[in-house]
């Protein structure tokens, strides 16, 4: 790598890495430990095809999908169970009790979920991408990501009941006041 793309390479981790670093630990169930190690690989790999990469961001959130399904695809899992603190939001943002137990009461409810349901939760609803990037990212058919998001949602429902309370607490209550829709016929 040239002295301009080293300046680029540094440049793009300085400033995407803590968000790659919060997807990495949605991944790893929690685990800050495993994400660090998953975001390094990631970078790693980006940093030998930098002068390739057309769209870093993208790339290296790709690798971190794939990484963590080949994690996942093992044939002996990993037995080690371990939860680490969850990622720092960041200086200076503050943060109201009900949103900060909102994120513990998930970030633990995702750790019970399998790592495949994880990824899929992870890709669907916090990265926000369609099914068939889901299913294209993971090897997998549109079905399989339906059912497995069907899945883990309803296992976070049993594991977790608590989400559904907080949730509600969160939200606005629905307004009462609108007027009655009238129906009109428009005609050539």
């Amino acid at each position: 790598m040239d002295a301009e793309g080293l300046e680029d390479f540094r440049e793009f981790v300085a400033n995407r890495s803590s968000a790659l670093l919060r997807t990495a630990v949605l991944l790893s169930g929690g685990d800050r430990h495993a994400a660090e190690d998953l975001l390094q690989n990631a970078l790693i790999k980006a940093a030998g095809r930098w002068r390739r990469i057309e769209e870093p961001e993208a790339y290296v959130r790709q690798v971190l999908y794939r990484q963590q399904v080949s994690r996942w695809r093992l044939k002996w899992p990993r037995r080690e169970v371990s939860v680490a603190a969850p990622p720092d939001p960041g200086a200076g943002v503050s943060d109201s009790s009900a949103a900060a137990e909102l994120r513990l009461v998930m970030r633990d409810a995702l750790v019970r979920l399998t790592a495949r349901q994880r990824t899929v939760l992870v890709l669907r609803y916090y990265e926000d991408l369609p099914e068939g990037e889901v299913a294209r990212i993971l090897g997998c058919s549109v079905g399989t990501v339906r059912s497995t998001t069907h899945r883990a949602l309803a296992r976070l429902r049993v594991l977790a009941p608590e989400l559904a309370a907080l949730g509600r607490e969160t939200e606005p209550p629905p307004s009462r006041d609108f007027a009655p829709v009238e129906t009109v016929e428009v005609r050539p």
